[in-house]
């Protein structure tokens, strides 16, 4: 048996080599964009429900939405993908919930969002805009304290969704967040808008 394991290794790899796709131009490659919308979230309230619901409902609709459970595989540095996502996306979706503004990752997501002048439709899910509120722990830096405030009051005072996860109807929450999305994503140029009422449309199906 061991004996043979050389020749089967090999006879693998001309298989390998024979469906292997001719190499991919290098420009096409870094030039397509990582994602068309960021969903910045806490984990812990909203990953297996809004952000996670929110991802797969724009995905199905052929967008390229990026979160990190999705998006990310074991091995990949958390900035060295989630930067260049936030970079080269045309709209930025926040998820506020209770427990948004312990998340350092959160925040910073939020700063270098708004930093980058990108559009930020925010969804305040179970909390209200003033219970949001940056706090110094003594584990921040002034300049980040800074930015961070900056950044929270640039999203409180964005014309946004709201959600209560124990009384509000789901299905109706998430045909108006993707409307949302599509809407924003046609202004910004990102999306044909002749296709916009058959987003809206799919989307709602």
């Amino acid at each position: 048996m061991l004996q043979s394991c050389p020749s089967s290794a090999k006879n693998l790899c001309r298989k390998l080599v024979r469906v292997l796709p001719p190499t991919l131009n290098k420009a096409t490659v870094t030039t397509r964009p990582v994602c068309d919308i960021f969903i910045n979230h806490r984990g812990i309230d909203t990953k297996r429900t809004i952000a996670g619901l929110l991802h797969d409902h724009l995905f199905r609709l052929g967008l390229r939405p990026f979160l990190d459970s999705h998006s990310m595989k074991p091995g990949d540095r958390l900035f060295g993908k989630i930067d260049p996502a936030i970079r080269n996306c045309k709209l930025g979706v926040a998820i506020f919930s209770p427990n948004y503004c312990d998340s350092y990752f959160c925040l910073q997501e939020l700063a270098l969002l708004m930093e980058k002048k990108k559009r930020v439709i925010p969804i305040f899910c179970d909390v209200k805009p003033s219970q949001l509120q940056v706090m110094d722990y003594g584990t921040r830096s002034a300049e980040e304290l800074r930015r961070f405030k900056w950044a929270l009051e640039e999203a409180k005072y964005t014309v946004g969704l709201t959600f209560d996860t124990l009384t509000g109807d789901w299905p109706e929450f998430l045909n108006s967040a993707t409307e949302a999305v599509i809407e924003n994503m046609v202004e910004l140029g990102a999306l044909n808008p002749r296709k916009k009422s058959t987003y809206i449309l799919h989307g709602r199906e």
